[in-house]
C-alpha cells in the first residue's frame, strides 16, 4: 500500500508540473502571469489589454521620484496622479534614475540611496492606486540628474580615460549602465510587496531619455548599445515592454527618410533602432520651437504635420510595431505662444493618434511634457502644465481621454 500510494503521489506530482507548465506557457502568450495579474502586450501593430486593443493618454513628470522621496513633498506626488486619473489619464512617464550629485538614487555605480528608492517605490505604488501605468527611463543622455556623463566620470575617477560619447561604447560604463538596470528591474517595493519587473502598474522601460550619438552618425555606436541593453532588459523582464527613447531622427538605414529630419542628425537611426527584435514599440517627440526655431508658425505646423505622418507610416509599414508620441508640448519662451496655441498645438497632435486609432493604424498613445504641481512654478522649463490652474488646456486632455477610452471600451 505504502509503495502504491508513493506511485499515485508521484504521478499526482508530475501531473501537476504539467499543468503548471502548460499555464505558464498559456500565460506568457496571453500577457496574464500566474499571479493573475494583467501585463500591457503587443499584438502586430496595437498594445493589448486582456487581448482587447488598448490606448494611453497621459503625462510626463519627470520629478516624481525625487518629489516621493521628501516627506514635505510627497503629497504633490499623490495629488498629480489624483488630478490625472481624474481627467482620464492614464500614463505617466518618469525618471527611474538619478546618478550622482545631491540626493540622488546612485551616488556610486551599484551604490543606491534607500530614501530614494523608496520614493520610487511609492511613485509605483500611488500609479496602482490611481489606475495610471508608468513609463520608467533608465538614464538620461543628458546632464540633467547625472545621465551618461556622470557614468563617464564615474569611469574617469576609475583611470579610465574617455570622452562623453564613449559611454555607448565603453566596457566599463556599459557594465555600470547593466547593473543599474538589474538594481531597478529586481527592486522589491517596500510598500506593495511585488518586484518591479512583476509588477503591471509599470507598462514598459525605457533604455535611454533621448539617446544622441553625434560623433557617430553611421549609427553603429548606439545600435550595438541597444542591442546589448536591450538583449540585457529581456533576460531579467519577459512580462514588460521595452522601448529605448528615441525621438524619432532618421539615419542611413532608409536615407531617404532623413528629409524629414530638421536639417541635422543626430546618430540615431528611426527604422534601424527600432527593427531590433527586443524593442517592443517605437516612439517619437516633437518640439519644433527647438527643432525648427526659425521656421514661422505655419512652417513649424508643416513640420509637425509631416513629422507625425512619416514615423505613424513608417511604424504601420517598415517596423510593423506600435508607436507613441512620448514627447511634446508648447513653451511659453517661444514665439507666437499662448495658451490657446498651446491647446491648439495639443489638439493637433491629439487628433492625429485619434484618427490612427480609429483607422486600425499604430499610433497607441501620447505622452505631453509636462505637468507639474502647485509650489513648483520655480521648476517650471516653459512648458509646465499645472492641471488645477489650466481649465482650457485640461478640457482638450480629458476630451482625448475620453474618445481613446471609448475606443479601448
Amino acid at each position: 500500500m505504502m509503495r502504491n500510494r508513493s506511485m499515485f503521489n508521484t504521478v499526482v506530482f508530475f501531473a501537476f508540473l504539467v499543468i503548471l507548465s502548460r499555464f505558464q506557457v498559456e500565460a506568457r502568450s496571453t500577457g496574464k502571469n500566474i499571479h493573475g495579474k494583467n501585463f500591457i502586450k503587443t499584438r502586430g501593430t496595437h498594445f493589448v489589454l486582456n487581448g482587447k486593443p488598448f490606448y494611453l493618454n497621459g503625462f510626463n513628470s519627470y520629478w516624481l521620484m525625487y518629489q516621493a522621496s521628501d516627506p514635505s513633498t510627497i503629497e504633490t506626488v499623490s495629488t498629480t496622479l489624483q488630478q490625472a486619473s481624474t481627467h482620464g489619464m492614464n500614463v505617466a512617464r518618469t525618471w527611474a534614475f538619478s546618478d550622482g550629485g545631491y540626493r540622488s538614487l546612485q551616488s556610486a555605480p551599484g551604490v543606491y540611496n534607500e530614501d530614494m528608492f523608496k520614493g520610487l517605490d511609492f511613485v509605483v505604488a500611488e500609479a496602482k492606486k490611481n489606475g495610471v501605468y508608468l513609463i520608467l527611463s533608465l538614464v538620461n543622455n543628458w546632464d540633467g540628474y547625472g545621465g551618461r556623463k556622470q557614468y563617464v566620470q564615474w569611469a574617469r575617477d576609475q583611470g579610465h580615460y574617455m570622452n562623453d560619447d564613449d559611454f555607448f561604447s565603453s566596457p566599463v560604463t556599459r557594465e555600470f549602465f547593466k547593473n543599474h538596470i538589474k538594481a531597478v528591474l529586481t527592486r522589491v517595493n517596500t510598500i506593495t510587496g511585488v518586484a518591479y519587473k512583476d509588477d503591471p502598474t509599470i507598462f514598459a522601460w525605457e533604455l535611454m531619455n533621448e539617446p544622441r550619438v553625434q560623433s557617430d552618425l553611421s549609427g553603429k555606436v548606439l545600435q550595438d548599445w541597444i542591442v546589448e541593453m536591450a538583449t540585457h532588459v529581456k533576460s531579467i523582464d519577459r512580462n514588460h515592454l521595452l522601448q529605448v527613447g528615441l525621438e524619432g531622427f532618421y539615419g542611413e538605414s532608409m536615407p531617404e527618410r532623413k528629409l524629414y529630419n530638421p536639417g541635422y542628425e543626430v546618430g540615431t537611426d528611426f527604422i534601424a533602432n527600432n527593427r531590433i527584435p527586443q524593442v517592443d514599440f517605437a516612439t517619437i517627440h516633437l518640439y519644433p520651437d527647438q527643432w525648427v526655431p526659425g521656421a514661422n508658425e505655419q512652417g513649424q505646423a508643416d513640420f509637425v504635420d509631416k513629422w507625425v505622418k512619416s514615423h505613424i507610416e513608417d511604424a504601420k509599414t517598415v517596423l510593423k510595431k506600435p508607436i507613441m508620441v512620448t514627447e511634446f508640448g508648447k513653451s511659453s519662451r517661444a514665439p507666437y505662444y499662448s495658451v490657446g496655441a498651446r491647446d491648439a498645438y495639443l489638439q493637433k497632435i491629439y487628433d492625429a493618434v485619434y484618427k490612427s486609432a480609429t483607422t486600425g493604424g499604430p499610433c497607441g498613445g501620447a505622452v505631453f511634457w509636462q505637468v507639474m504641481a502647485k509650489g513648483m512654478e520655480g521648476w517650471d522649463d516653459g512648458y509646465a502644465v499645472m492641471l488645477d490652474q489650466s481649465p482650457s488646456t485640461v478640457a482638450v486632455i480629458a476630451q482625448q481621454s475620453k474618445r481613446l477610452s471609448a475606443l479601448t471600451n
